[in-house]
């Protein structure tokens, strides 16, 4: 669990160009497995961070070190009139020209996670619409690497980000943690233990 959610948290982060202290970071997404990793890793990192999910999940990511909270039903992060340096999308599900609307000019966007829509028209036209606006709109392929995990457990045995274990399931069970993950009920990771 640990692995995969980090590693698309780190490589996410780090495609835009990496984060520099005071950069403005949205993450889509961020009240699950890999956006509690990259709430706490940007913060780390001196960003000002806002994190979009759902209602329920807006005091946890306020408890992983969130600046800003968005509840997606309500507000869409692409027309609020903010900008960021960097978006991280683990839900994508919306067009380049949006999410082009949320980036400052030289900002990159990353999507990680979404609809098979989103997906082939952040792969297709994002680089073209990224061209022509200054910005950067790609897709990230995440690549398992022992660099990672290190400075992972690293920050985890030290304390500076902590694991948010939301649900186990016993493995009898396992199809109901899948529904419970798919439903976006779940806050951090969901375990499926024998």
């Amino acid at each position: 669990a640990v692995p995969q959610a980090s590693t698309i948290a780190i490589q996410g982060l780090r495609a835009g160009g990496g984060i520099r202290s005071g950069q403005r970071v949205l993450i889509n997404g961020a009240g699950g497995g890999s956006g509690m990793f990259a709430i706490q890793i940007a913060n780390m990192q001196g960003a000002e961070v806002t994190a979009v999910d759902h209602e329920a999940k807006l005091d946890h990511m306020r408890s992983l070190g969130a600046d800003h909270v968005i509840d997606y039903r309500r507000t869409d992060f692409t027309e609020t009139g903010e900008r960021y340096d960097l978006i991280l999308d683990l839900v994508g599900t919306r067009s380049a020209s949006a999410v082009r609307r949320a980036l400052v000019k030289g900002g990159a966007y990353t999507m990680a996670g979404g609809t098979m829509r989103a997906f082939f028209q952040i792969l297709l036209i994002g680089p073209v619409v990224g061209a022509v606006s200054g910005t950067r709109i790609r897709m990230l392929a995440a690549e398992s690497n022992f660099a990672n995990h290190e400075a992972v457990l690293g920050w985890l045995q030290s304390g500076d980000i902590k694991l948010t274990i939301d649900r186990r399931f016993p493995l009898e069970q396992a199809a109901d943690a899948v529904r419970y993950v798919g439903e976006g009920r779940s806050r951090g990771k969901v375990l499926v233990v024998p």
